[in-house]
């Protein structure tokens, strides 16, 4: 009895301080959004203070960031979709005909840092006179989430039974129609998830958007970066600017939990 109550005791206290350090940062970074800079350097303002709409008129008004948000959301509405057209059906063959070499080279197009791609994607798309465009954004957002769909949906395919697939042939269907009528439906779960995470990565990224992005296509990570200067920095509209990129992916993940989770399980057990 007591073991059992002092393990309680540490999976409460355990858990608090796991949500403390992922809910505090956040908290902060809200309220700060709503204090002059000189409050957010006044510890007695932590919670207390005058709450001011400046800093969202300075990040709207000076920084241009609507424009930046419809880039983000265009560009992480594209990659995803494109991603999902090509990854879904090559995900599904790949699981069916046990394709485990070419479920390798999907393996490690996840584990290859974009960064060492950054300088040949660079000369690449400088010579086809891409960068700076919305398609040069958009392509190497999909180098991560194409792997990242097919690695998904790979592990949601094998735990659907084969025999749906062939009771649906029997029926009159043929191996695409099983795939768009019945196999399709059913990997509704897995498809959301994935494409909510490949959407997240698109959204938050910075590397790719700071290297091959414009001025007429900057997206909301880059733009954040824009309120640090070189001799100070306006935590103000920086705080702001970061609560208008969080907010929006916080409140998705909240409504969409249920497809997340049902998703990255169900293709934990086969049959």
């Amino acid at each position: 009895m007591i073991t059992t109550t002092r393990y309680k005791v540490f999976r409460v206290v355990a858990l608090v301080l796991i949500v403390a350090a992922f809910i505090v940062p956040i908290v902060w970074m809200v309220l700060a959004a709503f204090k002059t800079n000189v409050d957010i350097y006044d510890a007695s303002k932590t919670l207390i203070f005058t709450p001011t709409f400046e800093n969202f008129d300075k990040v709207f008004g000076q920084a241009n960031f609507g424009q930046y948000i419809i880039n983000s959301g265009l560009i992480a509405v594209a990659a995803t979709g494109l991603s999902l057209v090509l990854g879904v059906p090559a995900a599904f063959a790949m699981s069916r005909f046990v394709m485990n070499k070419s479920a390798l080279v999907v393996l490690m197009a996840r584990v290859i840092p974009g960064v060492s791609l950054l300088v040949p994607w660079y000369y690449l798309f400088s010579q086809l006179r891409l960068v700076g465009s919305y398609w040069v954004l958009i392509l190497s957002h999909m180098f991560v989430a194409l792997p990242l769909i097919v690695y998904i949906m790979m592990g949601f395919f094998d735990g659907l039974p084969v025999e749906l697939e062939e009771s649906g042939q029997v029926d009159g269907l043929t191996p695409i129609g099983s795939f768009w009528y019945l196999m399709l439906p059913l990997s509704t779960p897995g498809i959301a998830t994935a494409g909510i995470l490949s959407f997240i990565f698109s959204w938050n990224n910075f590397m790719f958007a700071l290297v091959l992005s414009g001025s007429a296509t900057k997206t909301l990570p880059v733009a954040i970066y824009d309120f640090i200067g070189y001799a100070s920095i306006d935590w103000g509209a920086l705080m702001a600017a970061s609560t208008i990129v969080t907010l929006p992916i916080m409140i998705m993940s909240l409504f969409a939990q249920k497809y997340i989770v049902s998703g990255l399980t169900a293709g934990a057990t086969k049959g």
